[in-house]
């Protein structure tokens, strides 16, 4: 899903596996099937509520209902939040929902195909890596270079195949790419720095109202911030509050309760190509066989790198990114 920031420690989640052994085996399919279809269905909410309303217009209405609906749990629920954890959380919403997030709206309010978001949202582990050698002092290897290559010059291909077809500026396409960029950089700083552990409800909801309120101050200034009184808008944000974030959230850690992190995350991998069809069969969006092989190439520049064993711990903090 873009995808909606919250931040943690996946890694840790494996202790939290479930015994496989009495887990009937067609569960894992069913919500293997329902995770890929929630986490890609955030870039397809953007896209069809913002058909008739300014993005940062969806993006504050999505965060504040979001956040308001957390705010019982986030206070009778959970530890007691500090201040040095309250503005740690509010310095992660801005950065990992109002800059990345809004990042990838725009890009879909200026008509970059939705799949494409989704692609180069999925390349935050290659940024990771890029970004460790200098900020964390990690020397990168031979496989990660390879990954990285790969994921870039898959980009590359669906990128000069959209501008080809589509309608959206250059600068669009250059926004995913920093927007993508923003997120690795903050997951970076994040271990560096170390995080405070909180709930996963309670650092949501933090993160979410604080990006309300600077989505609100751009929905303002573009216009204001009554929303459009018609069915499209308000099944957009019911459809990006329930489905792409909580039942999203829902599926995911109900997945890490039962099967391991590795495996969770290599069916997030499928969320692009699951979001250009999308695109291509709501939208009309372009999809050719250029960018099915770029995202065919960029695909297996990821799975390079998340797949091996010393990169899984390092990747895996940035699957908690929705759209």
């Amino acid at each position: 899903m873009l995808r909606f920031g919250v931040t943690g420690r996946l890694e840790q989640r494996d202790f939290m596996t479930l015994p496989q052994t009495r887990i009937h085996r067609l569960v894992w399919p069913t919500m293997a099937t329902a995770l890929v279809v929630s986490w890609s269905s955030g870039f397809v909410g953007i896209r069809y509520a913002s058909e008739n309303a300014d993005v940062m217009l969806v993006l504050f209405w999505r965060t504040l209902m979001s956040g308001l609906i957390l705010v019982p749990f986030a206070l009778l629920i959970g530890p007691r939040v500090n201040a040095r954890a309250l503005v740690q959380q509010m310095v992660f919403g801005v950065a990992t929902m109002f800059l990345y997030l809004g990042g990838f709206a725009l890009a879909i309010g200026q008509r970059v195909p939705t799949g494409l978001v989704a692609l180069i949202s999925d390349l935050v582990p290659l940024a990771i890596a890029a970004l460790s050698q200098p900020v964390l002092g990690h020397r990168l290897t031979g496989r990660q270079w390879i990954g990285t290559a790969l994921g870039v010059t898959g980009v590359l291909i669906v990128s000069l195949d959209s501008l080809s077809l589509g309608t959206a500026p250059a600068w669009a396409y250059l926004l995913t790419v920093a927007s993508m960029m923003v997120l690795a950089l903050a997951t970076v700083v994040q271990k560096r720095m170390g995080t405070i552990n909180m709930p996963i409800h309670q650092s949501l909801c933090i993160q979410c109202l604080t990006a309300a309120v600077l989505f609100a101050a751009c929905a303002g200034w573009n216009g204001g911030l009554m929303p459009p009184l018609d069915a499209r808008f308000g099944f957009g944000i019911a459809w990006l509050v329930l489905f792409s974030t909580f039942f999203c959230y829902g599926t995911y850690y109900a997945s890490l309760r039962l099967y391991t992190a590795s495996q969770v995350s290599s069916v997030i991998y499928l969320s692009p190509p699951v979001t250009m069809l999308w695109g291509w069969s709501m939208f009309g969006e372009p999809l050719s066989k250029a960018m099915l092989a770029g995202l065919a190439v960029t695909l297996s520049g990821v799975w390079f790198i998340s797949s091996g064993s010393a990169a899984s711990k390092d990747f895996q903090l940035s699957q908690h990114h929705v759209g």
